[in-house]
């Protein structure tokens, strides 16, 4: 099954889950700025290309239209890669419970990479410029033992709450019950008609 649910993986009478997040929109940005730039040198060599043979004649010019279908070919495919790319964001989340750390990726083949929360001993975040701006960090979790797979997590979304939450989780009060999900952003409720009459 393409993509399988990570739900699966979790029993709600062993573990509870504390976050499900899926990376940040902009891990995508790199692939679309590549994609564009693909697009955009295709159609200029295909419009040089067009242009350039007129001049020629008609024997050479009947030549033409090889290099240009490859042209755009390499378009589209640059355009399917980068709907591949999607797919995998789309598929791919971060996954924390009481008991362990997980992602989950893949289309075809399915990776799960797990860490117990136990031997999580030390844990932090950074946000580079572009993160502070677009509102994605790092989370690097240190862990007792070997390197793991989940040591550095980027392009979390909202990173001072997943931290906060698993801070808690590990380091605070064990039986206090949390919701499943990150609580949503606060918003500032202000009073649209003023103070209400006593």
């Amino acid at each position: 099954m393409i993509g399988r649910h990570p739900n699966v993986l979790l029993n709600p009478d062993v573990e509870r889950r504390v976050i499900r997040v899926r990376r940040h929109w902009a891990v995508l940005l790199k692939p679309l700025l590549e994609t564009v730039g693909v697009v955009v040198v295709t159609y200029l060599l295909s419009w040089l290309l067009s242009s350039g043979g007129g001049s020629l004649p008609n024997g050479v010019r009947d030549y033409f239209w090889l290099p240009q279908s490859l042209l755009w070919y390499l378009a589209v495919a640059a355009l399917v890669r980068f709907a591949w790319k999607v797919l995998e964001w789309w598929i791919e989340e971060i996954i924390v419970t009481d008991k362990r750390f997980m992602i989950t990726s893949g289309v075809i083949q399915t990776k799960n990479s797990m860490m117990p929360i136990t031997k999580v001993t030390d844990m932090s975040f950074l946000r580079p410029f572009a993160g502070q701006l677009l509102g994605y960090g790092t989370l690097r979790v240190e862990s007792a033992g070997q390197k793991q797979d989940l040591q550095k997590i980027d392009h979390v979304p909202r990173p001072e709450e997943v931290f906060m939450a698993i801070s808690e989780l590990i380091f605070g009060e064990k039986k206090q019950a949390r919701s499943h999900m990150l609580e949503p952003p606060r918003r500032s409720r202000r009073r649209r008609w003023g103070p209400a009459a006593r």
